[in-house]
C-alpha cells in the first residue's frame, strides 16, 4: 500500500510538473515578443536590429511623443474608441435590459445576433460593414469608422450588463414599485448602483477593444489613419522602427491598464 502510494504521489508531481512547464511556455510564447518590444524601443540602433541591444537610450521617447502624425493618429482612435463606447453602453444596456425583462418571439435569436459581431472573425465583419455602407452610399469618415468599432463593442456591455441582471433580485425593484417609486426613481436608485460596476468593467473592455482594433478599422476608416494602422503603416519603414516601438509600447500599457482594472471588478462582483 505504502509503495502505491509513493507511485501514486510521483505521478502527481510529475503531471504538477509537467502542467506548470506547459503553462511557463505558453506564456512566455505570448508575452516574450510584447518585452522585445519594450526593449528595442530603447535601443539606440536606428534601423537593424542586433540582440542584445548595443545601447539604451531615451531617445526616441520624445521624438515618439512629439511625431505629428502619431499624435493626430491618437487623437483620432480615442475619439472614437469614447464615441464607440459612450453608444455600446447605451445600446448593450437597453439590450440587455429587454432580453433579461421581457419575453418574446425571436428572444434567442435577437441574443445570438447581438453576440454574432464578436464571435466573426473580425475580416469577415469588416466587409460586410464596408458592402453595407457602399451599398446605402455612405461616404467614409470619422462616423463610419465609429459604426463599425460600436458593433463589437456593444457584445462586452450586453454580456457585462446581462450577467449583472442575472444575479440581481427582481423583488428589489418590486418592493421599490410596490414603495410608490416610478419607473425613472427605480431605475436611478436601484437598477443602476447595481449596473454600476458592470458597465464600468463593460465600458472599459469595450474602450480597449476599440482603441487597438485593426482590421475592422481598415475597411471603415477611408483614407483615415487611427494609431493601429499608423503603427503597421510605419513596419514598412525601417529608420522609424524605435519610434514605432515606443508608440507600441505605449499602446499596450493603456490598453493593459484597463483590462486589468476591468478584469478586477469582474472578479470582485463575482466573489
Amino acid at each position: 500500500m505504502r509503495s502505491n502510494t509513493g507511485t501514486a504521489s510521483s505521478s502527481g508531481d510529475g503531471a504538477s510538473w509537467g502542467l506548470k512547464a506547459a503553462a511557463l511556455a505558453g506564456l512566455m510564447f505570448l508575452h516574450v515578443p510584447l518585452w522585445l518590444i519594450f526593449l528595442y524601443s530603447f535601443t539606440t540602433e536606428q534601423s537593424a536590429y542586433t540582440f542584445p541591444p548595443p545601447g539604451l537610450t531615451w531617445k526616441w521617447v520624445p521624438q515618439a511623443l512629439q511625431n505629428p502624425d502619431m499624435l493626430s493618429a491618437l487623437g483620432l482612435t480615442v475619439r472614437v474608441a469614447v464615441l464607440a463606447t459612450f453608444v455600446a453602453l447605451i445600446l448593450g444596456t437597453l439590450a440587455a435590459a429587454a432580453v433579461y425583462r421581457y419575453d418574446f418571439f425571436g428572444k434567442e435569436a435577437i441574443s445570438f445576433f447581438l453576440v454574432l459581431p464578436l464571435a466573426l472573425p473580425g475580416i469577415v465583419t469588416g466587409i460586410a460593414l464596408r458592402s453595407a455602407i457602399g451599398l446605402l452610399q455612405i461616404p467614409f469618415s470619422f462616423w463610419t469608422i465609429v459604426i463599425g468599432h460600436a458593433t463589437f463593442c456593444v457584445v462586452t456591455v450586453y454580456n457585462n450588463v446581462l450577467a449583472r441582471f442575472r444575479r440581481t433580485s427582481g423583488s428589489m425593484v418590486e418592493a421599490s414599485m410596490d414603495l410608490g417609486a416610478n419607473g425613472f426613481q427605480t431605475f436611478w436608485h436601484i437598477v443602476l448602483p447595481n449596473l454600476g460596476t458592470a458597465l464600468l468593467a463593460g465600458g472599459i473592455l469595450a474602450f480597449s477593444l476599440s482603441f487597438d482594433e485593426v482590421i475592422v478599422t481598415t475597411f471603415t476608416a477611408g483614407q483615415q489613419q487611427t494609431l493601429p494602422i499608423w503603427i503597421y503603416s510605419q513596419m514598412l519603414k525601417p529608420r522609424n522602427r524605435p519610434i514605432t516601438n515606443v508608440t507600441a509600447m505605449l499602446v499596450v500599457l493603456l490598453t493593459t491598464l484597463p483590462i486589468l482594472l476591468a478584469t478586477r471588478l469582474t472578479q470582485r462582483d463575482s466573489e
